[in-house]
């Protein structure tokens, strides 16, 4: 019953006029980006954060959600008609898709990616609504040295399920924790590693570190790039699949919305893996009787994948809204908006706001709908705006990146930080060094370091207390499980296999 009135309560305030545009507009740009080769959900969402400062929180929240799982839908379109991903998570449906669009079959490759999508999301939305009331409850029972120890198993995740390689990984983790507890001691308010500089005396601003790493990089690799890919954007045909397509497509969407449901919440996952471990799933079950075979165009390896990465994108909210804790890099940017409007994420949000909890998990419902308006109907203006050349688009978002960043504070040094920060996210591309465990340990760092300073303070600087304490020792031998079982010969190898994307 509380359920239901929790629900009345989101919709409530979803259906209100305000956070109706804001989650159509943030729908309506997550396909744009997905759309568009070259930008991505990270790098859009840190360069519209400093825009979310003059919104209400519910509406800033809901519309960077949009924009979320948005883009998984737009994703799949620029993969089928171009061959190129427009969002990391669609990379996996390049291999079936663009091959089915070869064949003349463009526009039952788009319903299927959009259908099973939209699928996906309200049944990951249910997810959201039904698991998250309990893990609050369960989280109101963690203290100091829970946190510390779930904070431990977040890190832990994000370095078993980054890209390449995990001693990587791990210094990318490293490193975000040491520019994380830059500025101020929490506890002294002695100021360390500002090296004299008065601007460090606050520490880094996350938006700037954020829209360096990832929408600066993002810029300077696709210039590199500067790929040519032959687009199949003149006959999409029909894009309703057929009764006899839909059903073959079924158990894939199925088994792809139960699989990115479960992967979406844990720590370092979301989307990507998602994605990779459904079509990973979908050629083992058709094997070599797989008819096409994958990688020709069979329609499983379009709807599964696609299905996945949209479950797998509403579910990683799950641990952002209950724990506090971001699941990926993107999670860690919705941590941020929350921070800019003062608002401590953590299990507190669904009884401190209730209309900003349930009317996000409400609007993912609506959102949804209006994914799939946009992306049936509409799909011929989609098409159009994959003929606009990237070099067109550059100028313009440098432009908004440097105004965003400089219109927070009203500070040029912040601009300065996210020139400083592009050129050392080119630099992590080029070592083949995932920027995202950086932006996790920068985010959980100072939260760590608090969590750790007063369980310590409470047990008297003995440190067993995270040992002795149930809820801890149970976190902490999960994070121990992990590290073990990667660094096996045979898992690490196969983990190297499952995220190569060429």
């Amino acid at each position: 019953m509380d359920l239901l009135n929790n629900l009345a309560l989101g919709f409530s305030t979803a259906f209100s006029l305000t956070n109706l545009l804001y989650c159509f507009i943030g729908v309506t740009l997550g396909t744009l980006i997905g759309v568009l080769p070259g930008l991505g959900p990270v790098a859009t969402l840190a360069m519209l954060l400093p825009i979310t400062y003059s919104l209400d929180p519910t509406a800033a929240l809901i519309m960077l959600a949009g924009i979320y799982y948005g883009s998984q839908y737009g994703g799949s379109t620029t993969a089928i008609l171009v061959n190129l991903p427009g969002e990391s998570a669609s990379v996996v449906t390049c291999l079936d898709g663009y091959q089915m669009a070869r064949k003349g079959k463009a526009g039952t490759a788009l319903g299927l990616a959009a259908l099973g999508s939209f699928i996906a999301g309200c049944f990951a939305t249910v997810l959201v609504a039904a698991f998250a009331p309990p893990l609050i409850e369960l989280a109101f029972k963690f203290g100091p040295a829970e946190y510390f120890s779930l904070m431990v198993l977040g890190l832990v995740g994000a370095v078993v399920l980054a890209n390449g390689s995990i001693l990587k990984a791990f210094a990318m983790i490293i490193l975000g924790l040491l520019l994380g507890i830059i500025g101020a001691d929490v506890n002294s308010g002695a100021f360390r590693f500002d090296f004299g500089i008065s601007e460090l005396q606050d520490g880094i601003d996350f938006v700037a570190i954020s829209m360096g790493l990832f929408g600066f990089t993002e810029i300077m690799v696709n210039l590199q790039k500067g790929e040519a890919r032959e687009s199949l954007t003149e006959k999409v045909g029909s894009i309703w699949p057929s009764k006899k397509e839909f059903l073959k497509a079924i158990p894939s969407i199925s088994r792809g919305t139960l699989l990115g449901s479960f992967l979406g919440i844990l720590p370092g996952g979301g989307a990507l893996l998602a994605s990779f471990a459904s079509y990973s799933l979908e050629k083992k079950l058709g094997g070599t009787n797989a008819e096409p075979p994958f990688g020709e165009g069979n329609l499983n390896g379009v709807a599964g994948p696609e299905s996945a990465n949209n479950a797998g994108a509403q579910t990683s909210f799950i641990p952002m809204l209950t724990l506090g804790i971001p699941s990926n890099a993107t999670m860690a940017l919705m941590i941020g908006a929350l921070m800019i409007h003062n608002i401590t994420p953590g299990p507190q949000v669904m009884s401190t706001n209730p209309t900003l909890f349930w009317g996000l998990v409400a609007s993912m419902w609506i959102g949804n709908l209006m994914l799939v308006i946009l992306n049936l109907p509409l799909i011929g203006i989609w098409v159009q705006l994959l003929r606009v050349p990237y070099s067109w688009l550059y100028p313009a978002i440098l432009t908004f990146c440097c105004i965003g960043v400089y219109s927070i504070n009203n500070n040029p040094f912040d601009v300065y930080i996210t020139i400083l920060c592009g050129a050392l996210g080119y630099l992590f591309y080029k070592l083949r060094c995932e920027p995202a465990p950086l932006i996790l340990g920068f985010i959980l760092g100072p939260m760590m370091e608090e969590n750790l300073r007063r369980a310590l303070l409470l047990s008297r600087g003995d440190p067993s207390t995270f040992l002795t304490r149930p809820i801890s020792l149970v976190l902490l031998m999960m994070a121990l499980f992990l590290l073990l079982l990667v660094l096996l010969p045979a898992i690490n190898k196969t983990r190297e296999i499952a995220f190569q994307e060429d």
